[in-house]
Parts: C-alpha cells; sequence; structure tokens
C-alpha cells in the first residue's frame, strides 16, 4: 500500500472556496450533532511562536495537522504559519495521504468566516470593512463575495504595504476599495479582523447596531481585538466552546472574570445545525473564531477524494509494511 503525497500546488488546483464553505458549515453541523471526535489542540510553546497538534475524525476520515505560529517569520521570508496534514483511515490507521495544510488552514478559516456571515450577518450586507490587510484577510474577503454582494470594501492595517496589496486585491475582485482609519472602517455591515494583536484595535463606540463582526485574529491566550464592552454589547457565537475560552477573542476577558461561558450565545454548528437562533433583528453579533481541526479534515477529505479521481500527487511506500 502507498500513500499519496500531495504539494500545496495539488492542494491548490483541487478544491475552491465554495467548496470549502459547503464542507466547513457541513462539519459545523456534524459537530453539533456529536457526530465527529475532537480533542483539544496541543500546543507547544517557544519564545517566537508555537506549534499545534490538531486531532479529528469526521466524514469517514480521521487525521491530524501539524500548524505553527511564528509572528516574526516574514522578517525571514518565510510564512508566519506553515501546515503539514495527515489523513488516515480509521478502520485500520493507514496514512492515506500527507499533504500541505498551509493553504488549508487558509481556506477554511476564510469559509469559516463565509459561514458564519451567512447565518450571523443581516442579509442586506453590502459594505464590508476590514481591519488587518495580510493574507488572511484576502480569504475572508473571497469567502465572503460567496455569501454576499459586496458594493464596498474599507480596510486598514499597521503596515501600509499590506494595505496597498490587499486594496490592489480587492480591485482584481472588481471590488471597490478604501483605505481608511480603523474608525471608519468599522462603520460598516460586516467587520472582519485579522491582527494577532493582544491588545483591542476596535473599540466599542465605533461599532453601531446590527454590525456582524467575523473576529479571526485570536487564536491564542492573551490575544485580543475587541474591547469588553464590546463583547457585552454583542449576541457572541464562537467555533468551539472550550478552544474559545482558551484562547479565543473572548479569553482575555473571561480571565479577567469580566464575562463567562453564560455569555456565549452558541456555538456556530449549533445554529447551522438548527439547534440555536442566529441572528435576531438589529443586533451586533460576534463571532469567535479559533479554528477547529474538524474544518481541516472536512476540507482535506475533498482534496484528497479529487485527488485519487484525477490522480494528482505521488504516491510512495512511507511507512513499513510486513
Amino acid at each position: 500500500m502507498e500513500t499519496l503525497i500531495l504539494s500545496a500546488e495539488d492542494v491548490k488546483s483541487l478544491i475552491t472556496m465554495r467548496e470549502a464553505i459547503s464542507a466547513v458549515e457541513e462539519a459545523f453541523k456534524l459537530y453539533a450533532l456529536s457526530e465527529a471526535i475532537m480533542p483539544p489542540k496541543v500546543y507547544l510553546y517557544f519564545k517566537k511562536g508555537d506549534f499545534r497538534a490538531m486531532p479529528a475524525s469526521i466524514m469517514g476520515y480521521a487525521g491530524v495537522k501539524w500548524v505553527n505560529s511564528h509572528p516574526d517569520n516574514p522578517k525571514k521570508g518565510i510564512p508566519s504559519v506553515m501546515a503539514v496534514l495527515i489523513l488516515n483511515n480509521p478502520s485500520d490507521g493507514f496514512p492515506l495521504t500527507v499533504m500541505d495544510g498551509t493553504f488549508l488552514t487558509s481556506l477554511r478559516t476564510g469559509a469559516a468566516g463565509g459561514v458564519a456571515i451567512k447565518y450571523l450577518a443581516r442579509k442586506d450586507s453590502r459594505i464590508f470593512g476590514f481591519v488587518g490587510c495580510g493574507k488572511q484577510a484576502r480569504y475572508q474577503l473571497l469567502a465572503a463575495k460567496e455569501i454576499c454582494k459586496i458594493e464596498l470594501v474599507k480596510a486598514y492595517d499597521i503596515n501600509k504595504n499590506a494595505e496597498e496589496k490587499f486594496k490592489k486585491f480587492c480591485e482584481s475582485l472588481r471590488v471597490d476599495c478604501e483605505l481608511k482609519e480603523p474608525k471608519e472602517v468599522c462603520n460598516c455591515d460586516v467587520l472582519i479582523t485579522t491582527t494577532p494583536s493582544t491588545s483591542p484595535v476596535v473599540r466599542n463606540d465605533w461599532i453601531r447596531e446590527g454590525t456582524h463582526i467575523n473576529a479571526i485574529g485570536a487564536d491564542a491566550p492573551g490575544k485580543q481585538e475587541l474591547e469588553i464592552e464590546l463583547l457585552l454589547r454583542a449576541k457572541i457565537v464562537v467555533d468551539d466552546v472550550h478552544q474559545a475560552l482558551h484562547g479565543g477573542e473572548v479569553n482575555v476577558a473571561v480571565s479577567k472574570g469580566l464575562i463567562s461561558e453564560k455569555n456565549i450565545h452558541a456555538t456556530l454548528g449549533e445554529v447551522v445545525a438548527g439547534l440555536k437562533k442566529g441572528r435576531e433583528g438589529n443586533e451586533i453579533t460576534i463571532f469567535d473564531s479559533t479554528g477547529l481541526a474538524i474544518q481541516d479534515i472536512a476540507v482535506a477529505k475533498i482534496v484528497y477524494e479529487k485527488a485519487v479521481e484525477k490522480s494528482v500527487g505521488k504516491r510512495i511506500k512511507l511507512v513499513e509494511m510486513e
């Protein structure tokens, strides 16, 4: 038996954002209905970054993603996030494929944002604000375009080069983009934050009623993008309660005793499955995204099955067979 090796280029050729949104939406639903297994992430911390091991079983497959987060890596000319994903057959444990997980991480994170917009944003949302214009902002925009008719993007990044690159990306998609200060960016229908900040970059009084926020940046203890007062005003939906309390947007407020699990309205999976309500009227909604292993396995399933169908990738004898 041989294991299929899939490079980043292989993976990119085998899945679209629309397919990823559908797969991630289904994964959230199955997890809410207890039809998936996902142990907590395992963290390995270092001075300049960390590693995470993310195992899960869903949709007939089991697997694990090994991913890093080193914010200073771009200064060395390498990505801040890199990942490898192994997909196994749960019935016998055989490693079916080893694939690049870096692109899949970006894709499925964007797809989760798309699912959140579908269920939590106002249906007439047209103006989108972006605080943070790096790589993930592009994937959030691609997902948002699958859900909404975007008329205008407002964007801000502390890195002006990133701002200009994001503006050009918007223009390549035929989306008007205006570079604004953070306060003006927050005057929008849907706000998307994708920064690695450890202090608020969005103030409570900048956000009007009816706004939906995808809070993507906080994915480890101590990270925070939104003022705590804003969390207290909003309906909070998370991807996973345990992960959100540990390292999501709510983690700082929880550590200070200002909010608790009781302040979390639902998981996104519960909303997708119809177990909890999504948007109700002109309220502020926040999706606290930490990133789940079930998302990785759901999109990896599509990639693997298409690769087999189209004979993409290279097969090798990876493990000893006796």
